[in-house]
């Protein structure tokens, strides 16, 4: 193992922490999963009559042996209503055009990760619900397009009441377990019964795995997303299928894109996941490159073009059922209206055209290099992990305590006890990477191309010993991680509350550590709805200190179809919006409070 005695005496000391709370036996849930799934009949879907097939793993299959490219297409719309409008127009310009539009993956509401007793408790998000029988039905008679039920069901505290229903609507690709891990759902605490619900979920799909369930993971979605190095995204890729896979006897569907941009990284990942799973690796999709773009849509327009021909190329190189991804070129700045998905999907059919035609002529040595790499280091950081957690007298054979364990010892923990690359040995922690993650490597560009905002005299002036909160109202943290170093840079003193951070925590948090500045990042659609619940907390916890809000700040709002802007909401909210890294913030550095 990698890791020194002294470490380990560390590790086992957390561990035997998180232990300590009482977990059920991962027999009995898995069992009780059993038994729920002995009364659910998968529904048939409009895409299943047309095709002939009995879930998407038949036809998955069927494009394997065939070489034949899936497309997959992501709506979030607001409303359900929204949602079956712009699956029935993509539908229509697919079947106009002569071309298939495989799946659509349903970019629900986080508010359907909670029980649906629960789900108005907490601020609406971009998406939709489905509270209704008929709604849950329509999922899969709106089209013949197959639903991908990825975010929020499995993995949350509502995951067997999701996962069944979506059985019952004919959808046998469900996740999504990577968010399990890195995902909270606001005013939500009892992880002990997520955990149970994550199990009992997993268990249903294994017991339905000979009618082809798959269990979906977007590896980027949970803690790969904090790694920093791809060796340990391998690795993990190795625990979720060992737990999946053999403690629970389900087939696991790998997704990975979003946050890698290198198209050697890319095809590199489709060769070692398909190793990963013994060379019969099912995937769900590939998602497209969210971390390359920018305002500039023609340039997105290239972006897309160029990582999606190096995804269908990696597909008729290893086939294993991924479905490529055509992003709209908006897709950074909002949600993508109907046209603009439809559009892409269009562009996506002409890039497959060019990509064949290149595949003679493109040699795959280097991703194959790379991949054998990756493979041998995961494999070295799996089997790292099982031995430290065996050591730390972790049940390695139950579920439930291992998914459990997993959560609580969080991302960089992981990556310190059991990566392999070399400690840092100064005062940071953490690993050197040595297989670096695309998005590490951007966070450190965009740091260094920011430093000159926060390291100057100046700057430092204002700065240096001064108390900042920072913290994410969703799992999109990297914003927190970079904002975290540049004032530590400048002598700030940090309380970093991390990703999944609720209002009244933000708030004890400020009066208790006594910061003379908040920094909120927000992604989800609901960055008014989440200001107007923080000024709430902070003004009934008398806390008055400048509140800085980053992101994507738009609201979702009732009978609209996309989130709209409220930056100028937010403003009269007496916070400061900010949309760019540095401008807000150089505002801010004059506010009274905190200018020497």
């Amino acid at each position: 193992m990698r890791i020194s005695l002294m470490d380990f005496s560390t590790f086992y000391q957390k561990v035997q922490s998180i232990l300590e709370t009482e977990l059920p036996s991962g027999t009995s849930i898995v069992k009780e999963g059993c038994c729920i799934a002995e009364n659910i009949e998968i529904g048939r879907t409009a895409f299943m009559d047309k095709m002939g097939i009995d879930s998407e793993l038949e036809y998955k299959r069927h494009c394997i042996k065939n070489r034949q490219i899936m497309y997959h297409a992501h709506i979030g719309m607001n409303t359900w209503r929204d949602t079956v409008e712009t699956m029935a127009l993509l539908y229509k310009t697919a079947e106009e055009s002569g071309f298939v539009v495989d799946r659509a993956g349903i970019c629900l509401d986080r508010r359907m990760a909670l029980p649906k007793n629960k789900r108005d408790q907490i601020p609406a998000e971009t998406g939709p619900e489905l509270n209704t029988h008929s709604q849950w039905q329509q999922v899969g008679q709106a089209v013949p397009i197959q639903p991908h039920m990825g975010d929020f069901m499995i993995g949350f505290p509502a995951s067997v009441e999701n996962t069944v229903q979506a059985l019952k609507a004919g959808v046998t690709t469900i996740g999504n377990l990577s968010q399990f891990f890195a995902h909270e759902v606001p005013m939500w605490t009892d992880k002990v019964s997520t955990t149970i619900e994550t199990v009992k979920a997993i268990s249903i799909m294994g017991a339905m795995k000979n009618k082809g369930t798959l269990v979906h993971s977007y590896l980027e979605d949970g803690f790969p997303a904090l790694f920093q190095d791809c060796a340990t995204v391998a690795g993990w890729a190795f625990l979720e299928r060992y737990i999946v896979e053999k403690l629970l006897n389900a087939k696991l569907s790998h997704c990975i894109g979003g946050l890698t941009s290198d198209p050697l990284k890319r095809t590199a990942w489709v060769f070692t996941l398909n190793k990963i799973h013994d060379y019969d690796c099912i995937g769900s999709m590939i998602y497209g490159d969210t971390i390359s773009f920018g305002s500039d849509f023609n340039r997105n327009r290239g972006l897309v073009a160029e990582y999606l021909m190096w995804d269908i190329m990696s597909q008729l190189e290893c086939p294993t059922g991924n479905a490529v991804l055509p992003l709209p070129v908006t897709e950074a700045l909002r949600i993508p209206s109907a046209e603009e998905i439809v559009e892409a999907q269009c562009f996506g059919r002409r890039i497959e055209q060019t990509a064949r035609r290149l595949m003679p002529y493109i040699d795959f040595t280097p991703a194959y290099d790379f991949s054998a790499k990756l493979y041998s280091a995961g494999k070295s950081v799996f089997e790292n992990a099982i031995d430290g957690f065996k050591e730390a007298k972790i049940d390695i054979n139950d579920p439930v305590q291992m998914l459990y364990v997993m959560k609580m010892l969080g991302a960089a923990d992981f990556e310190e006890m059991f990566g392999i690359g070399k400690v840092n040995e100064d005062s940071s922690g953490g690993r050197q990477p040595v297989y670096p993650t695309d998005v590490f490597e951007m966070s450190q560009r965009v740091i260094n191309e920011n430093e000159h905002i926060f390291d100057n005299p100046r700057s430092r002036s204002r700065l240096e010993g001064r108390k900042f909160l920072i913290a994410s109202t969703d799992v999109h943290a990297h914003a927190v991680t970079i904002i975290h170093e540049l004032l530590s840079r400048a002598g700030s003193e940090i309380t970093n509350l991390g990703a999944e951070i609720n209002p009244d925590q933000i708030a004890r948090a400020a009066k208790s550590c006594g910061v003379e500045a908040i920094l909120i990042s927000t992604h989800n659609g609901m960055a008014l709805e989440y200001g107007n619940r923080l000024k709430a907390e902070l003004d009934r916890q008398k806390v008055d200190v400048p509140v800085i809000m980053g992101g994507v700040l738009n609201q979702k709002v009732e009978g609209v179809a996309l989130p709209v802007d409220v930056t100028t909401n937010l403003k009269e909210l007496g916070f400061y919006p900010s949309h760019k890294l540095g401008g807000s913030f150089q505002k801010m550095l004059e506010h009274d409070t905190i200018s020497k």
